[in-house]
């Protein structure tokens, strides 16, 4: 009895062993980031970027190797990392195969909407192996990261990226699990104080911003982050958006009329 007993407490300490290795074991997302820092500049203060796909089409060998990388990655082995980890691993997908549908054309292109179709959007197209399943950029970004009760985190607007000059910067950087919330805290307050497409006007006493917010209006009325309307995500994020105490003061306040602005879909490169 007691050998049996010595037996299970080996078997109980190899298995925790195992488990806490394959846990602290995280995937690396360094080629990426590599790409990201030598090739995507920061502009404005860090609210914008811009991104030289020339540079990223002589590296496409290296990008091709991270998005292999990606793709080997298994449901099975998904499901057993943490959220943050799961979603850094989302959004570093969606942006790398972003600029790889890019590079399919590049330079012959003005606009990511260059790659679609009359019948079909860019975003529909399914050329991307993750997970087990041919899927297309939609269905990463609206069935996966998304996806209610999955990671409830309205502030990814801000962090995928769409290839175009209306679109939230692409952070020089890779999103990792430990630096994740930090991240998702740099890039919405440096879309919000980007004055060409976030503002406030005093002359008419409205919130001019990205219609980003009128997309996806929905995300920030669910509760995800806290908020449940754009008047309570505009008040928490005030200092960014506003320009002066009065107008920070009308914010926190909230009521103010909202009129969303143009999109810009030309590419962000340089």
């Amino acid at each position: 009895m007691r050998l049996i007993k010595r037996l299970l407490l080996v078997l109980f300490l190899f298995l925790t062993v195992k488990v806490t290795a394959v846990s602290a074991s995280e995937f690396d997302h360094g080629v990426w980031d590599g790409l990201l820092q030598n090739h995507v500049q920061m502009i404005n203060q860090g609210q914008a970027s811009q991104v030289d796909y020339g540079a990223f089409l002589q590296k496409r060998t290296e990008l091709r190797t991270y998005l292999s990388q990606l793709s080997a990655v298994s449901s099975n082995e998904f499901s057993t990392w943490s959220k943050p980890e799961r979603l850094a691993f989302l959004i570093n997908a969606y942006n790398a195969f972003t600029v790889e549908l890019i590079l399919t054309r590049y330079p012959r292109l003005d606009s990511i909407k260059d790659l679609g179709s009359l019948f079909r959007s860019p975003w529909k197209n399914e050329f991307i192996p993750l997970l087990g399943k041919m899927r297309s950029l939609d269905d990463v970004e609206h069935g996966m990261i998304r996806n209610p009760g999955d990671y409830d985190e309205s502030r990814i607007h801000f962090a995928v990226n769409c290839a175009s000059i209306g679109c939230p910067a692409l952070l020089n950087e890779a999103f990792t699990s430990a630096k994740l919330e930090a991240q998702l805290e740099i890039v919405t307050h440096a879309f919000l104080a980007d004055r060409s497409r976030n503002r406030f006007n005093a002359s008419t006493g409205r919130l001019e911003v990205s219609r980003i917010f009128d997309w996806y209006g929905d995300d920030f009325e669910r509760g995800w982050g806290g908020w449940h309307s754009l008047d309570q995500f505009f008040a928490q994020y005030a200092d960014s958006l506003a320009d002066t105490p009065q107008t920070k003061n009308k914010l926190i306040a909230g009521g103010n009329g909202i009129r969303f602005l143009k999109y810009d879909w030309a590419l962000n490169g340089k």
